[in-house]
């Protein structure tokens, strides 16, 4: 299921479009959050996806 969100903040970056971009991805984090306390997802590689895709975000401005 995480893996529809963070798919549709790369499709905003790829397009270069930073609003739609930070908009997906204040979406996605709940979820990392979300599967991280329930056990699903590691907690390291959750931070790690939320530090580089929030890093190509900033990089767009």
């Amino acid at each position: 299921m995480y893996r529809t969100y963070l798919k549709r903040v790369n499709a905003a970056l790829a397009a270069g479009d930073k609003e739609a971009a930070a908009a997906a991805f204040e979406t996605a984090v709940p979820v990392l959050d979300k599967l991280v306390g329930r056990g699903i997802l590691h907690r390291n590689k959750a931070a790690r996806h939320k530090s580089r895709l929030h890093a190509q975000i900033q990089a767009l401005g």
